[in-house]
């Protein structure tokens, strides 16, 4: 798995490079503003609402002692639950309407990879792109949020806090790479399979959704790039691992 998790994260060391050398940041404008918006919307609305969330769990506490520390505790809390719950609306809102403008994106980089312009895959309109992307994102969506409840609520018990903060990050991770993913798989496998193929190299997924994670932590910048620079890696990961299990043939391959 850790192997697997590094090799995610590897698909970003010639992602700039490659956007660049392919012409590919055209591609990103629309999926860009997009993002821009969501998270602007989404930041408003944690920073609105992650005081009322404190003050809400702060009435648990009956008693006088304690109070003041007591809401303090909870503000924070309350704060976190605003972040990841914000954190999972975002990744999947901008990942289910960007799916028709990456498609292309995925679609360059296996022909640069493979060789071959034309592969003989399923051929879906934009309509049907961006449907694929959001009934991946809506369940996706609804899977994370169910495993994501009961971790926040282990932020209640001091030390074991920690260690599902760790679990946190790495859900938030593989839902994110996962959607990704899913717009290279698109073309080549229907739904249910592309979820088992998912589930196969979970370990990419995380790699990839680790740095998708990392990047919103840079103030404007990550916003921007976080698209660009992620799709790109799960697109090279995901065409090495198609041509690993021979879904996928180069060019010499076709040839003999």
């Amino acid at each position: 798995m850790f192997r697997n998790i590094l090799k995610g994260i590897q698909g970003y060391s010639g992602a700039l490079a490659l956007i660049s050398k392919l012409k590919l940041w055209k591609y990103f404008a629309i999926p860009i503003a997009i993002s821009i918006i969501t998270a602007t919307i989404i930041g408003f609305s944690a920073y609105g609402l992650s005081d009322n969330i404190g003050r809400f769990l702060a009435r648990i506490w009956i008693w006088d002692w304690g109070k003041e520390t007591f809401t303090a505790i909870s503000t924070f809390i309350g704060a976190i639950v605003i972040i990841a719950i914000g954190l999972i609306l975002y990744k999947h809102i901008i990942m289910a309407l960007s799916a028709p403008f990456m498609s292309p994106v995925s679609e360059k980089i296996e022909a640069h990879l493979t060789g071959v312009e034309s592969h003989q895959h399923r051929n879906t309109t934009f309509k049907e792109q961006l449907w694929r992307g959001i009934r991946i994102n809506v369940r996706n969506l609804g899977k994370e949020l169910l495993i994501t409840i009961p971790i926040l609520i282990l932020k209640f018990i001091p030390v074991v806090n920690i260690f599902s903060t760790v679990l946190l990050f790495l859900v938030q991770a593989y839902y994110a790479g996962f959607g990704n993913m899913d717009y290279t798989l698109e073309r080549h496998f229907k739904y249910r399979e592309s979820i088992r193929f998912v589930r196969q190299h979970r370990g990419v997924a995380i790699g990839n959704g680790i740095i998708f994670i990392l990047f919103l932590l840079i103030p404007v910048i990550g916003v921007i790039l976080v698209l660009p620079m992620s799709v790109t890696a799960a697109s090279l990961k995901t065409v090495n691992l198609l041509k690993e299990q021979g879904v996928l043939l180069e060019s010499e391959e076709l040839m003999a």
